[in-house]
């Protein structure tokens, strides 16, 4: 049975959304959906079904990217990268990783409302309210999605608190072109009951080999965040949730990142982690 603040949800995008065609023109925007309201593994075998495969089998060093050359482009080579950034993103379950988290006290108690009444009932997006909830640190699973002739489409990154096992998200990690663009974006698809969060992040190679994500502000068909709803029809909404992950090696060789979540230009929250391959 929906819950009803679900479907108040998915009245409300269909209402401040627009009509959108997944098959056609706004292919872009097709990807992985819930077939129940808490997301759990379901949705990888439907989404490697869909793509007449299966599930790419246990691997120690399976990646987010089959490779970081699926960015290159006008304005990007993964060649000049770090090679532990590069060697993340191609084999990031070999690595693991602490967290810490700090949100601005300005949106703490809308997180902390979202996060008691949708993201840890749906088991989704359900970040961290609290220093101590990363604490013991955070564990990942990533499991490629591969088609018909066992070509990796994506990979779905799956994390949990370390301390008490509880999900806080799981999405499908691909390179994927945006209409008009000159070369590729990372794409990360968060599936929700009937539909998904989606953010289309830009990459930049640093000065220093460090790694740039950014899902800035736009118009509807750019980089940046949107939310899609598949109830009698397709609809979809750009929203105003902006991200930014710098990824980098710091003096002492530790392989680091910051995260910011913004609401159009104010922060919400900021995480950073620390990421060290696994023993």
């Amino acid at each position: 049975m929906p819950h009803i603040q679900d479907l108040w949800s998915r009245k409300f995008w269909q209402l401040t959304g627009r009509k959108v065609d997944l098959e056609g023109r706004e292919r872009w925007l097709d990807a992985p959906v819930s077939r129940s309201p808490r997301v759990s593994t379901e949705w990888l075998e439907a989404e490697a079904a869909r793509h007449g495969g299966v599930l790419g089998a246990e691997d120690p060093r399976a990646g987010l990217l089959p490779t970081m050359a699926a960015l290159d482009g006008p304005g990007f080579d993964a060649a000049l990268l770090h090679p532990d950034i590069r060697d993340f993103y191609e084999h990031t379950a070999a690595w693991q990783m602490e967290v810490w988290t700090g949100w601005s006290p300005l949106f703490w108690p809308a997180g902390e409302l979202v996060s008691r009444l949708w993201g840890r009932r749906v088991e989704q997006l359900a970040l961290p309210m609290r220093p101590l909830d990363v604490a013991r640190g955070m564990d990942s699973r990533v499991t490629p999605i591969r088609d018909s002739r066992d070509a990796q489409v994506a990979a779905a990154w799956t994390r949990t608190l370390r301390g008490d096992g509880r999900p806080v998200f799981s999405g499908a990690y691909s390179a994927r072109t945006l209409p008009g663009a000159a070369r590729p974006s990372v794409h990360v698809a968060f599936p929700l009951e009937s539909g998904n969060v989606q953010v289309f992040l830009r990459p930049s190679v640093l000065a220093d080999g460090g790694f740039l994500l950014e899902s800035p502000s736009g118009r509807f068909g750019e980089d940046g965040a949107y939310v899609v709803v598949r109830d009698r029809g397709a609809h979809a909404a750009r929203v105003p949730l902006h991200e930014t992950f710098h990824m980098y090696v710091d003096a002492h060789g530790v392989l680091r990142t910051d995260h910011e979540l913004r609401v159009w230009a104010a922060p919400a929250v900021r995480l950073h982690y620390k990421l060290e391959r696994a023993s």
